[in-house]
């Protein structure tokens, strides 16, 4: 275990919050990210904010279109309700490229094992007697696996996140657009043979598929897609909030639900109108739905950080089974 925490010096000085750069080691190179702490707290409610899958940055970006800084906007939030947040660069991406030389090279346990790490060090930095881990869409997942294990664990937020093995959510998120007809058998199968810890011959694959099973990915995919978010939920011994937009187009209401029945004593916050990246759907149709993705002045939808607050505090939060 890597236990050294080193401060790169204030980002930031507000009467409201203090951000600052800290980074701790990695395999290769360090693994960096924001922790932001309410001024003057002493000992504050401290998270650990888990970015979803793919290329998305510590606030909640991503090279392939979505500009919601979701995370950025939940810490500021989240700091003004006393509640200190560390939001991370992945292993091998942005701030944390240099950790490892191949960041597809990483699986679900990788991420795990250094959101422990990341929950020691912010433990020490923030003064915490524990740590609470917010995952959202795939961080989610990183969350539940992370909470098999972890010492010194507050609970769980899981946002948008799946309740059912991811290669059945891939599955649903392909034959959602009827465009991808044709391409449905040669998916499932690929999906089905990765879910078996089997890898994927791309040689012939349809070219709109290929990216999807990418050899290099395939370790990763294998590490993910067997799992099971309910099983995981189930057996994690912590309080859980579960947090949903009913609009989100990437993650459905039922898994929420399924996740919710799995860990009965959890909190299910059901949101109307609200997206996968946690804001406001002002109209209909995939086209307003995807346009939250892309404007990060659009503030988060009221209810999330409230929903989170109360719960990391003990207050009963509003939810809609």
């Amino acid at each position: 275990m890597h236990k050294h925490l080193l401060a790169l010096g204030l980002l930031m000085m507000s009467a409201i919050s203090v951000a600052e750069e800290i980074e701790i080691a990695g395999p290769q190179g360090p693994l960096k990210g924001t922790l932001l702490v309410p001024a003057d707290a002493q000992r504050p409610p401290t998270a650990i904010i888990i970015p979803g899958s793919g290329p998305t940055d510590r606030d909640g970006n991503n090279p392939l279109g979505v500009r919601a800084s979701t995370y950025r906007l939940m810490a500021e939030a989240l700091a003004d309700n006393g509640i200190a947040t560390l939001r991370i660069d992945k292993r091998g991406m942005f701030g944390s490229n240099t950790a490892i030389a191949d960041a597809n090279a990483v699986t679900l346990q990788d991420y795990a094992a250094d959101v422990s790490q990341w929950a020691e060090a912010a433990r020490a930095k923030a003064g915490a007697d524990c740590v609470w881990l917010i995952g959202h869409s795939e961080g989610g997942l990183v969350a539940l696996q992370t909470a098999q294990s972890m010492p010194n664990l507050c609970g769980l937020v899981l946002m948008a996140a799946a309740g059912r093995p991811l290669g059945q959510v891939i599955k649903d998120q392909l034959a959602a657009n009827p465009a991808n007809g044709f391409l449905l058998a040669e998916a499932d199968a690929a999906i089905d043979k990765l879910s078996a810890g089997e890898r994927v011959d791309v040689t012939g694959m349809n070219p709109a598929l290929a990216p999807l099973f990418n050899p290099a990915l395939q370790d990763y995919l294998m590490s993910v897609l067997s799992v099971d978010p309910a099983e995981l939920a189930a057996t994690a011994d912590v309080p859980i909030l579960v947090l949903q937009g009913e609009a989100d187009i990437q993650v459905s209401v039922e898994d929420a639900r399924r996740l919710h029945a799995a860990a009965p004593g959890s909190t299910l916050v059901l949101l109307p109108a609200v997206t996968h990246v946690l804001k406001r759907v002002e109209g209909e149709g995939r086209a307003a739905n995807m346009a939250t993705y892309g404007n990060p002045d659009l503030k988060l939808a009221d209810g999330v950080v409230s929903a989170i607050s109360d719960f990391m505090s003990g207050r009963k939060s509003t939810s809609k089974p």
